[in-house]
């Protein structure tokens, strides 16, 4: 039995909870280390521990634990790669990785009228609580974005975060801000999706401002004949609590297309960012799809007319952008009710 000062922690890394064994106040972080490589398998110098700090900087092996003040039952966010992840990444080709992703045609997908999950969709927009960071903007379309593969490579091993954020990825954002508000949906929990947004400098940044996050409590679970159980992000549940936003003005990012069956015509499946340390020289995906979110939010009446499958062919239709422009003009040139 262990003495009733000991410290009970857990770690949470790579979608799995792992119980540590007891530690003693006076056991270093490099114990810690220690403890999380018996459970995991990643080796100390490998492990990125989140919230483990003093004073606000990334806490040294020599600390004790009754220096960091660590909470009882804490639950410790880590990043890192075992060995043979790392090994493989090395030595393994690059190849668009379409892992743990499906190849959904639009043609199978009558699921998104099914009342089983259209009533589903419904106790969510009812029950589902959303804390509003910065309120809707009159007269914005809506941008709807994944983190984990889409933002930010959340498997490869890095010292700091911005190692692993997908290049340009505020410039990206700052860009999407003009014509958008932006929500962010991951399929993990509300406090690592705060915490991977303050490591990022999403949550902080002066020049864009994300509206609300939404977790894997705002997915809904639905059946497939081909491919059995499957959790998926329904933009209903936005469009629910949110009229103002609908399939005419949504757009979603998301490197896995199932989570999108809900909605497919709203879904643009983005290149799933991996291997950071091999592709961040020359990934560029943000930049293209800047231009595309840019164009279609200024020349496309209805994004439910788009086949975002093609969007790196998207081109703007010219008599709807000189027809556009001829409205502005007589618009700006017709004389007020005042007057």
């Amino acid at each position: 039995m262990g003495d009733l000062n000991d410290i009970k922690l857990c770690v949470k890394w790579s979608g799995k909870e792992y119980e540590l064994p007891e530690l003693s106040p006076s056991d270093s972080v490099a114990m810690l280390k220690i403890a999380i490589e018996n459970a995991t398998g990643v080796r100390p110098e490998r492990q990125k521990l989140l919230n483990v700090k003093f004073q606000g900087k990334v806490a040294a092996d020599n600390y004790t634990l009754s220096e960091l003040n660590l909470k009882p039952n804490l639950k410790i966010m880590m990043m890192g790669s075992l060995e043979e992840a790392i090994e493989e990444a090395r030595t393994k080709p690059e190849v668009d990785d379409v892992v743990n992703d499906l190849d959904i045609e639009e043609e199978e997908v009558d699921i998104e009228n099914q009342e089983v999950y259209l009533a589903k969709i419904n106790k969510r927009v009812k029950d589902y609580k959303i804390n509003v960071l910065n309120t809707p903007r009159e007269g914005k379309k809506l941008l709807v974005l994944d983190i984990d593969y889409t933002l930010f490579d959340h498997r490869s091993v890095a010292e700091t975060g911005y190692e692993l954020m997908r290049p340009y990825l505020h410039e990206f954002l700052t860009s999407a801000y003009e014509d958008y508000d932006i929500v962010i949906w991951s399929a993990t929990g509300m406090k690592w999706i705060e915490e991977k947004m303050r490591l990022l400098g999403v949550s902080t940044h002066q020049s864009y401002k994300i509206m609300f996050y939404l977790d894997y409590l705002a997915m809904i679970t639905v059946h497939t004949t081909k491919y059995g159980t499957i959790d998926v992000k329904p933009l209903g549940v936005i469009w629910g609590k949110y009229p103002q936003y609908s399939p005419k003005n949504t757009i979603m990012f998301d490197d896995i297309r199932r989570n999108f069956i809900m909605n497919p015509k709203s879904g643009l499946k983005i290149r799933p960012f991996r291997q950071a340390h091999l592709n961040r020289d020359r990934d560029r995906e943000l930049v293209h799809l800047s231009t595309y979110l840019r164009e279609i939010a200024q020349y496309c009446e209805d994004f439910d007319t788009l086949n975002h499958k093609k969007w790196e062919k998207y081109k703007p239709d010219k008599s709807k952008i000189q027809q556009a422009g001829n409205k502005r003009k007589a618009e700006d040139s017709a004389p007020s009710a005042k007057e």
